[in-house]
């Protein structure tokens, strides 16, 4: 486990831009050297789909995915992994293994509501 980040001002935390959505497209990326799936994430009608690419196949499949809600920062810029332009991050933490469990709402809320 990593050392806890240096204080930061809260002003600095609202710079980034963490929004809710639900996986709408579940694909392989099998040309990255880690196994990962490209998804795609409906942000509500002001954002609206974006692409991820994220390295969660150990914990979860593509049925498990669809139409599951996560949490992304959705203004950094996007970000070319192989042969895919990722528009967004997907958030989650490490379980035991290392390997990526999803940071998600306790409950359905509406898509593209953001985290405060």
């Amino acid at each position: 486990m990593s050392d806890a980040a240096p204080p930061i001002a809260f002003d600095d935390f609202l710079k980034v831009d963490v929004r809710v959505g639900t996986v709408v497209g579940v694909e392989p990326f099998p040309q990255v050297r880690k196994p990962a799936f490209k998804l795609r994430i409906d942000f509500g009608p002001e954002i609206g789909v974006k692409k991820s690419s994220a390295q969660i196949t150990a914990n979860y499949t593509a049925e498990t995915l669809l139409g599951r809600q996560v949490v992304a920062v959705v203004n950094f810029p996007p970000r070319q992994i192989g042969p895919f332009m990722s528009e967004v991050l997907t958030m989650g933490f490490p379980d035991d293994a290392g390997e990526v469990v999803l940071a998600v709402p306790e409950r359905k809320v509406p898509d593209g509501h953001r985290l405060y």
